[in-house]
């Protein structure tokens, strides 16, 4: 049977300079494959090539995972002595024929480890940057995908309410963050979180990826929270901003300003629109309230089976939007030394608009 994902990059391989690709463990593995494996010691390789039956080379303790695959997959398995790994990864790059080739690699994703095998088995190949071929590969998702990214959210938000209550001043930042977690597990995110949840009051706050710290949190604190779950290998990642106890009016007022920059950037996405365009929306409201320079960071990123991948809400990206495009909406004020605000939503771009797939109330609420 022939594999959708395969065809895709088979078709993309087709009009692009690369005659194969290889990947280690990571995000466009799964995508292509089904597969999880972890980084480890051990190599695990895809091999894809151009109008060919993929082959992995993988250490024999993990062929169950490849036993009764729906689709065709050549696979080199190698025993737990090292001296013998060289020569499974030669007979796969024999098997595709990829010495002398032109084989796109992964620069973010793919170890030297990995790479030194391969190279081994094909000392004349090339080894471009394949980073366009394969994010365009996953830069618009499907119905399902969109839906375990919606699935992502509803977890996320839910085990952010239930943690709420427990909020009290003098609890630690590390203290709620561990809450949260809990809550994130209890209410269905998979145990391998998008990332660690940044939990930063007061002056913590204005740092915009803060770690959770020993600080405790006080009466007068605006409460950054950004967090997200794991769904069926997709990811949420979401931010809200609360008051403990009374705030300045200062801070009132700088979370109100966030709140019209994130409904202005939401509201900026469509299909065709530059990826700028969201940028520059959330960003002019900001800046109009004089607050321009304390938005340090772009207005958002992709998201999708990684926390940050393409298209990314810059003010240079002239990228278009297109109907399957999901990322995040996240301007924030942040005031060095005192507070800082944070709001955040998952956005997808559908064919007449988009849609925004966290609901989570935006405006500031007292905890604590």
């Amino acid at each position: 049977m022939t594999h959708p994902r395969f065809d895709k990059l088979n078709a993309s391989l087709l009009t692009s300079e690369l005659d194969s690709v290889i990947l280690n463990p990571g995000p466009t593995l799964t995508y292509l494959t089904g597969l999880r494996f972890h980084l480890m010691e051990r190599p695990v390789v895809l091999l894809f090539a151009r109008d060919q039956d993929p082959a992995i080379v993988l250490p024999e303790l993990e062929l169950q995972k490849v036993a009764s695959l729906p689709y065709k997959l050549q696979v080199f398995a190698y025993p737990e002595n090292p001296s013998e790994w060289e020569n499974a990864f030669r007979k796969a790059v024999q098997a595709l024929g990829l010495d002398g080739k032109r084989i796109g690699v992964e620069p973010r994703q793919l170890r030297l480890l990995e790479f030194h095998y391969v190279k081994s088995g094909a000392p004349e190949a090339e080894f471009p940057d394949a980073s366009d071929v394969l994010s365009a590969l996953r830069l618009r998702k499907d119905a399902a995908e969109v839906e375990a990214m919606r699935k992502a959210v509803k977890v996320a938000q839910a085990a952010l309410e239930a943690t709420l209550p427990s909020i009290k001043i003098g609890m630690t930042e590390k203290e709620l963050s561990s809450e949260l977690v809990t809550q994130l597990l209890k209410h269905g995110s998979e145990p391998e979180m998008p990332f660690s949840p940044i939990v930063s009051g007061g002056p913590n706050s204005a740092n915009p990826h803060a770690s959770p710290t020993e600080r405790k949190l006080q009466a007068g604190d605006l409460l950054v929270v950004d967090w997200g779950a794991t769904y069926d290998g997709y990811i949420s990642d979401l931010t809200r901003t609360f008051a403990v106890g009374e705030v300045d009016e200062e801070y009132r007022k700088i979370h109100k300003i966030v709140q019209e920059s994130n409904a202005a950037g939401r509201m900026a996405a469509k299909p065709g629109v530059p990826c700028a365009d969201v940028d520059k929306a959330a960003r002019e409201v900001i800046e109009k309230s004089g607050y321009g320079k304390y938005f340090t960071h772009r207005t958002g990123h992709g998201i999708g089976m990684e926390g940050h991948e393409e298209p990314y809400m810059r003010g240079d990206n002239m990228q278009l939007l297109e109907p399957g495009m999901a990322f995040t909406v996240e301007p924030g004020i942040y005031l060095p030394e005192r507070n800082g605000v944070r709001i955040e939503d998952n956005v997808v771009i559908t064919k007449g608009g988009a849609e925004v797939l966290s609901d989570m109330p935006r405006e500031i609420r007292v905890v604590g």
